[in-house]
C-alpha cells in the first residue's frame, strides 16, 4: 500500500460497500413478515448482496463494490391459514424466507466492518497530521 491517502480511499470503498449491504439487510427485515399479494403467489424473497473486488480507474486502487443483488433460493415458510387472502388451494400461506435473527447478525457484522473502515480513516488522518507536525519542526 502506498500512503495514507490510499488507505483512506480503500477504507472509503469498504464503507460504501457496507452501507449498501446494510440497505439490503434493512429491506429484508422490513419484508420479513410479507406474504404474497395474491393467492398462491410468492412472497418477498430474501436478497443477498454480491461483492467483487475491482480496479478503480480513478485511483488505481483495488476496491470492493456491490455489483449485484442475488435472491436467496431457500424455501419459504408455510403456515396453515385457510382464511388468509394469500392462502393457496390447500389453505397454506407462504411467508418470506427472511430470518430476522440472521439479518440482525448480518447487520451487526456490517456495522462492525463499517466502523473498522472508519477507524482506519481516522488513524490514517492522524498519521498524516503527525507527519506534517514532524516536517514543521
Amino acid at each position: 500500500m502506498g500512503n495514507a491517502s490510499d488507505t483512506m480511499q480503500i477504507s472509503a470503498f469498504g464503507m460504501r460497500a457496507q452501507a449498501a449491504r446494510m440497505r439490503i439487510i434493512s429491506e429484508n427485515i422490513a419484508n420479513a413478515d410479507s406474504t404474497a399479494r395474491e393467492a398462491g403467489g410468492d412472497p418477498y424473497r430474501r436478497q443477498v448482496p454480491v461483492f467483487e473486488a475491482e480496479l478503480d480507474r480513478a485511483t488505481g486502487l483495488n476496491a470492493v463494490r456491490m455489483t449485484d443483488v442475488a435472491h436467496d433460493q431457500s424455501e419459504f415458510t408455510l403456515e396453515y391459514d385457510p382464511g388468509h387472502p394469500a392462502a393457496n388451494a390447500e389453505g397454506y400461506v407462504q411467508y418470506s424466507n427472511v430470518q430476522t435473527l440472521v439479518e440482525m447478525m448480518d447487520m451487526r457484522e456490517a456495522m462492525r466492518s463499517y466502523e473498522a473502515n472508519l477507524n482506519m480513516i481516522e488513524n490514517a488522518r492522524r498519521m498524516q497530521e503527525r507527519a506534517l507536525d514532524l516536517l514543521r519542526r
